[in-house]
């Protein structure tokens, strides 16, 4: 068949965009959209939209590599020019311990301290992961903690916690350097001098390192009974 312009067409066939032969309206499919119009066709015959989906799909070729191949390069390598310095990604952010605050030995300004007009003071401080955490304790409290270099002023009204729990026992373990105040012997745990039944609070000053024997031995005992005990023994 001659092939033709779409001019020279007749109201009832076409010419396929992909062989350029005159076929029917009929083997074109409907144009949508704003340009359609009724007996309106598009694209290609029915014949050339049956070879394309029979044909089969053929794989890429890939270019065979030598022996000694180079390492692949990455996309800013790939891409870009030489010449031009790419920032380094930023690294991830890894949690780590908090670090162990030094011993409050001066600056321990207690008189600024003042209670609210319920008699109490905030305290503020964090947790062993770092979130922050904050209560009310009475005024003897706060200025206890502040004495034994538990914590610091802030302002007249607040005072922080200079030690979590995991901070302080580690500090409370070297300072003593794992002996036991009481015996000598190696110590793991931490014992209160005055018990926390009878008044004490954990700080610097009330805790020392201890052993697991010693510190069941004096459970809630002040500490001039249990060493008159051990004396006797």
């Amino acid at each position: 068949m001659k092939k033709v312009t779409e001019s020279q067409n007749d109201t009832t066939t076409k010419v396929c965009a992909c062989c350029g032969q005159i076929s029917p309206l009929s083997h074109f499919m409907r144009r949508t959209g704003k340009r359609s119009s009724k007996g309106s066709r598009r694209g290609a015959c029915r014949s050339c939209r049956q070879m394309k989906k029979e044909q089969p799909i053929l794989p890429t070729a890939v270019a065979p590599t030598k022996a000694s191949h180079t390492p692949e390069l990455s996309i800013s390598q790939r891409y870009l020019p030489v010449d031009i310095e790419c920032a380094p990604l930023p690294k991830r952010r890894i949690k780590r311990a908090l670090p162990l605050p030094p011993p409050r030995a001066d600056g321990l300004d207690v008189g600024m301290l003042k209670p609210n007009r319920h008699g109490l003071v905030r305290m503020r401080g964090r947790t062993d992961n770092g979130s922050r955490w904050q209560q009310e304790v009475d005024y003897d409290m706060a200025v206890t903690l502040v004495k034994e270099h538990a914590a610091s002023v802030v302002n007249i009204h607040t005072i922080r916690r200079l030690y979590t729990n995991r901070t302080f026992r580690r500090y409370i373990l070297d300072r003593d350097k794992l002996t036991c105040f009481f015996c000598g012997e190696y110590g793991d745990t931490i014992d209160h001098l005055l018990p926390r039944a009878k008044g004490g609070h954990t700080t610097p000053v009330n805790c020392v390192c201890a052993c697991s024997l010693c510190n069941q031995s004096k459970a809630a005992r002040s500490l001039e009974d249990f060493m008159e005990e051990s004396d006797d023994l």
